[in-house]
């Protein structure tokens, strides 16, 4: 069993990625997927252990197996695979096969820091896929799977596997799973000071009484 229980899960949905960003800077440390944004209009937010890939060039190897294919069989329901794959500029990470098929596994989610296609099916599909942007290439000839399971880097983020990612409209974070406690605690501190301010704006109090009297700026010391 992994470091994310039931009850992490539910308190991890009810904050925002900026929440768990301003508690990891508060914290000393920052894991944020620069660049990284739900692929279409209403995606679904993401809560889930990560599983890794990495993709690599592979114009002069011959391709074994269908990209993601390992990972998605390694993952189990819940998990959300994350894969590097921005070596290339017009690296394509995942497709419609291969969306359909983590979809029907019941994984949660997909982040990578590569392209993908096949947008129409991962839109029909409901599928939450986070990524830099998407192309009309396939990986065939172009692209192969390096060894699973090892640790990646993803918009600029560390993320291994069993670390837990958090994405919604704002973007993509990685929260290491040995601080996953305390980095949901603080943000739950920050979400609920911010949520005393917005309430108080809404009952008339001008943004600079709001803002003097909450410690806005130094929140995250």
């Amino acid at each position: 069993m992994g470091v994310l229980t039931k009850e992490l899960r539910e308190r991890l949905y009810k904050l925002g990625t900026t929440n768990i960003s301003d508690a990891m800077d508060a914290l000393g440390f920052s894991n944020v997927c620069r660049g990284i944004y739900p692929l279409y209009e209403g995606c679904k937010k993401i809560v889930g252990e990560a599983i890794t890939q990495r993709f690599i060039p592979s114009d002069h190897l011959p391709k074994q197996k269908h990209g993601g294919m390992e990972t998605i069989q390694n993952a189990k329901a819940g998990d959300v695979v994350v894969v590097e794959g921005s070596v290339c500029q017009d690296m394509n990470t995942c497709g419609g096969i291969a969306a359909t098929a983590a979809a029907v596994k019941g994984i949660a989610g997909w982040v990578s820091d590569g392209l993908v296609r096949d947008v129409d099916e991962i839109f029909d599909l409901g599928f939450p896929m986070y990524c830099k942007g998407r192309t009309v290439l396939t990986a065939r000839g172009r692209f192969m799977e390096a060894p699973a399971n090892q640790p990646v880097a993803v918009g600029g983020a560390l993320c291994r596997c069993g670390d837990v990612v958090v994405g919604d409209k704002s973007g993509v974070v990685i929260i290491p799973q040995e601080r996953l406690e305390e980095v949901t605690a603080k943000a739950e501190q920050i979400a609920a000071k911010e949520a005393d301010m917005i309430r108080s704006i809404k009952q008339g109090a001008g943004l600079g009484e709001v803002d003097a009297k909450s410690g806005y700026e130094n929140m995250l010391k």
